[in-house]
């Protein structure tokens, strides 16, 4: 079974496959890294309403096989932030002093 990665860094958008879900998971936490390590986004006025960096999702990793969808959120400020879901993103709380990546990885059993 193929597991898929998406990839979204503003307008661009990257697929990659992976073998298993380890391997899948490996590819986001290295592609979540890289897109934190970016540069850091600037305020943004729309409607009168100003979104801080912190506010903006700058970038998003998402990985997708048999009944799985998840992924990390990189913000505007370079924070990173697990979730699982389609529809109804649910943020994966963070134990202890774990990192996002650990986080998605002991929630999704890998």
């Amino acid at each position: 079974m193929s597991w898929r990665v998406v990839v979204r860094n503003g307008p661009r958008v990257e697929k990659h496959r992976a073998e298993d879900l380890a391997a899948a998971l490996d590819l986001v936490e290295r592609e979540g890294r890289a897109l934190a390590a970016g540069p850091a986004r600037r305020p943004v006025t729309m409607r009168r309403r100003e979104f801080s960096p912190q506010q903006q999702v700058a970038g998003r990793v998402e990985v997708s096989g048999p009944g799985v969808r998840a992924g990390v959120d990189v913000r505007g400020n370079g924070d990173t932030e697990a979730w699982t879901g389609r529809l109804r993103r649910q943020v994966v709380e963070q134990q202890g002093r774990e990192s996002p990546y650990a986080a998605l990885r002991r929630e999704l059993g890998a």
